[in-house]
């Protein structure tokens, strides 16, 4: 069964989709608001879709069910993510991604976004793709598997290009983290921006500023 989602289209007959995919504990509606904040005048009409992901108990919470694109079983990066709710939230995705596919929209029009565990998700999706994405963004985040999943990745995976962003003061998924995750994609293959900003566990207007000069580039 399709997730629920949460649907914005910025002009008619849409033929570019951005899938959206928001951190721990949030929903679909999480990330609307920044729609009419980074999209601009002259852009092709957009589809932005944003599911929420299903509820689950979080190890790392008290076992509190929220939704979340995976379980959190500890603080040690190599090992918290939970392996099987990764997997199941790949398979969740790509069925959105093969709908939009079904309504016009084909994969080379379609770019994977996520903040913080929708972020994780977004990138372990990528590094799947046999048939590649038109981008990946990657906000607040971290690879799961780390450079091992980077290697693993499929080799046509590596024609999608990569927004990475992360702040400078992030206490939930540590500065370095996500850093180490951008170099683990550049040293598999991938083109990855790179940007830092001085804040914490958070988006910021000069970033959406700069994922927006991004996008642009691939509405050329």
């Amino acid at each position: 069964m399709l997730l629920q989602t949460v649907e914005q289209e910025t002009g008619a007959n849409p033929q570019w989709t951005v899938l959206w995919l928001h951190g721990l504990g949030a929903d679909g509606h999480d990330f609307a608001p920044i729609v009419p904040e980074l999209v601009r005048p002259h852009w092709p009409a957009l589809r932005f879709v944003f599911p929420h992901a299903p509820v689950r108990p979080v190890t790392i919470n008290g076992g509190v069910p929220m939704r979340a694109w995976y379980d959190i079983v500890g603080m040690d990066f190599a090992t918290r993510a939970d392996a099987a709710g990764v997997e199941e939230s790949i398979e969740q995705v790509e069925a959105l991604i093969a709908r939009e596919a079904e309504r016009g929209i084909p994969a080379s029009r379609l770019l994977l976004a996520g903040f913080s565990q929708g972020g994780a998700i977004t990138l372990a999706t990528g590094l799947r793709r046999r048939e590649p994405l038109a981008g990946l963004v990657a906000l607040s985040t971290y690879l799961p598997g780390g450079t091992a999943a980077a290697a693993a990745r499929e080799p046509n995976a590596v024609a999608q290009l990569v927004f990475f962003a992360h702040g400078s003061a992030d206490p939930v998924v540590a500065f370095q983290h996500g850093q180490a995750s951008a170099r683990a994609l550049e040293q598999a293959g991938f083109e990855v921006e790179w940007h830092h900003y001085p804040m914490a566990h958070q988006v910021c207007a000069q970033e959406i500023a700069d994922l927006g000069d991004w996008l642009e580039r691939r509405f050329r």
